[in-house]
C-alpha cells in the first residue's frame, strides 16, 4: 500500500488479529475488507475524469432507480415532475432538496426496502453550521466509506499513524484512549489517542496540549486559530511535537496555515464534509486544492441560475451521496458555497474545489451591490492593538458591529487605524460601532464566525 503526502517516518503496521501470529499482519473481516477498499480508491484516484464520471454514473443510476421504487418523497416529486424513474442524464433537471426539505419530510425520505447487503442502519443527528438540529439514517455501507477515506486522508497526508494524536472537538470527553479508534484500528495499528471536549476554555486546551505533547491535532479551524494566538502571544510555554494540525467543520480562515506555522512548526491540512453527507472534499498533499471525493460522492457547484460552474467560479455547493440506501439525499443543497477549481498538477483525475467559502450569511454585502466572503487576518489586528478575539456583524449595508474582546478598551488612534485597515480589506467605507466584551460565544454547535451579515438573502 503506497504511502503518500509528506514522510512518514515509521511504516505502517498492520493490524493482526489472529492468535499465535505475529507476521505478516492478518486483519479481522471487516479491517480485510477496509484495505480491499483502499486498494481500490489508490487506483481510482488516478483514473481520467472521464473514467471516474463514468463509474460514477452507473452508481448514481442505481441510487435513482432506488429512490424512485422505495423512498415515497421522490416517488411523489419526481412523479409531478414526469416520470418515476429518471435517468442518470436528467439528473440535472431533478429538484434540489433542501436542509428544511430534509427536516420537514424526514419519514418521506426514509427507504421502504433498503438493501440488507448495505448493513444496519442507524439513526444520527447533526446542528450542521447554523445550529439547526437534523435527523437523518445511515446505512452501514455508508459509514464504512467515511472510515476508507480517513484512511485514505491519513496516506495522502504521509502521517506516522503510530504517533499521539490529540482530538479537541464536540460529543466528546477528556479521556485517553489506547488507539485512535474506528474500524481503522482493525485494518491498521495506531498510537494512543486523547481527546478533549471545544467547550473548554483556550488557556485548558493550551495547557493540556503541553502536558500531552501530540504529534497531531484535529479540531475546528476556529479552535486551531484561537490555540496558535494563545501560544504566539506568549500566554503558554512552547509546544515543538505537533507535526500537523488537521482541521474540519469551518470554512479555513486565509492567514490559518501561516500561524499554525509560526506557533508550532507544525503544517495544516483540511477536509470539507458533512455529517449526513460524510466526506466530500479531501486537500491535496501536493496543490492544497480539494479533491471531490467521487467514489462517493457526486458534487455540484450551480450559479444562481442551477447551471453548472467554470472554474474560478463560485456557486452553491449541491451534494448527492452515492451510498446511502437508508435514507438518500439526491441533489442536496448543504448550505455551502465553493469555488470551482482546475485541474490538479498532483495527477489525480478526481476534481477540485480551489476553496470552501462557506454560508450565505457569511458573504459581506457592499451597498454598491457587490459581496464577497471576508478575511480579516491576525496580523492586521495585532499589527495596531492586542486583539485577543472578534466578530464582525453586519446589520445594515452600511453599518459593520465589531465585538472584541481586549484587557482594556481600544484606544482612539487604535480604532482609527483599525477602521482604516477594515476599509481597506471590505472594499467600502462602512461605519463601524465597537463593543468590548468580555468573552464571544461560540454557536450552540461550537463553530466560531467571525463574520456574520444580519442582510436578508435577496
Amino acid at each position: 500500500m503506497a504511502e503518500g503526502g509528506a514522510a512518514n517516518p515509521r511504516p505502517i503496521e498492520f493490524a493482526n488479529a489472529l492468535g499465535r501470529h505475529a507476521w505478516p499482519g492478518i486483519a479481522t473481516d471487516r479491517g480485510a475488507q477496509l484495505l480491499a477498499l483502499q486498494f481500490q480508491l489508490e487506483r481510482s484516484q488516478w483514473w481520467t475524469p472521464e473514467r471516474i464520471h463514468m463509474r460514477q454514473q452507473s452508481q448514481l443510476a442505481l441510487l435513482l432507480q432506488h429512490a424512485a421504487s422505495t423512498v415515497p418523497y421522490y416517488r411523489e416529486v419526481w412523479q409531478a415532475e414526469g416520470g418515476l424513474s429518471p435517468p442518470v442524464t436528467e439528473f440535472g433537471r431533478l429538484p434540489e432538496l433542501s436542509r428544511f426539505q430534509v427536516q420537514e419530510f424526514f419519514a418521506e425520505l426514509v427507504s421502504n426496502s433498503p438493501p440488507p447487503a448495505h448493513g444496519g442502519i442507524s439513526e444520527q443527528f447533526t446542528s450542521g453550521s447554523l445550529g439547526t438540529p437534523l435527523r437523518f439514517l445511515a446505512s452501514e455501507l455508508h459509514g464504512f466509506l467515511w472510515h476508507g477515506l480517513t484512511l485514505r486522508d491519513h496516506l495522502w497526508h504521509g502521517r506516522d499513524l503510530q504517533a499521539k494524536l490529540a482530538a479537541i472537538r464536540t460529543k466528546v470527553a477528556e479521556t485517553s484512549l489506547p488507539n485512535w479508534g474506528g474500524l481503522l484500528t482493525e485494518a491498521v495499528t495506531t498510537g494512543p489517542c486523547i481527546t478533549l471536549n471545544i467547550g473548554n476554555d483556550i488557556d485548558d486546551q493550551a495547557h493540556w496540549l503541553l502536558h500531552h505533547r501530540p504529534a497531531y491535532l484535529i479540531t475546528h479551524p476556529s479552535n486551531a486559530r484561537a490555540l496558535a494566538l494563545h501560544f504566539l502571544r506568549g500566554d503558554v510555554g512552547g509546544l515543538d511535537s505537533i507535526l500537523e494540525v488537521r482541521v474540519y467543520g469551518e470554512s479555513v480562515p486565509a492567514d490559518l496555515a501561516s500561524l499554525v506555522q509560526r506557533a508550532w512548526g507544525a503544517r495544516l491540512s483540511a477536509t470539507y464534509s458533512s455529517e449526513e453527507c460524510g466526506y466530500i472534499a479531501l486537500q491535496c498533499p501536493v496543490s492544497g486544492l480539494y479533491h471531490v471525493q467521487s467514489e462517493h460522492v457526486l458534487v455540484e457547484v450551480l450559479d444562481d441560475d442551477g447551471a453548472s460552474c467554470a472554474v474560478g467560479e463560485t456557486g452553491r455547493v449541491v451534494v448527492t451521496p452515492l451510498h446511502n440506501f437508508a435514507m438518500p439525499l439526491i441533489r442536496y443543497a448543504i448550505g455551502d458555497y465553493a469555488e470551482v477549481g482546475p485541474v490538479c498538477p498532483c495527477g489525480r483525475g478526481l476534481p477540485t474545489l480551489a476553496k470552501i467559502h462557506g454560508r450565505l450569511r457569511n458573504m459581506l454585502c457592499r451597498p454598491d451591490g457587490q459581496s464577497h466572503w471576508p478575511s480579516f487576518p491576525a496580523e492586521m489586528w495585532l499589527a495596531v492593538a492586542p486583539v485577543r478575539q472578534f466578530r464582525l456583524i453586519q446589520h445594515r449595508l452600511d453599518l459593520i458591529e465589531i465585538r472584541y474582546v481586549m484587557e482594556r478598551p481600544l484606544l482612539p488612534d487604535e480604532t482609527i487605524r483599525l477602521e482604516s485597515a477594515l476599509e481597506q480589506h471590505l472594499g467600502h467605507p462602512f461605519r463601524f460601532e465597537w463593543i468590548r466584551v468580555p468573552r464571544l460565544e461560540p454557536s450552540v454547535n461550537h463553530k466560531y464566525e467571525d463574520f456574520v451579515s444580519e442582510i436578508p438573502s435577496g
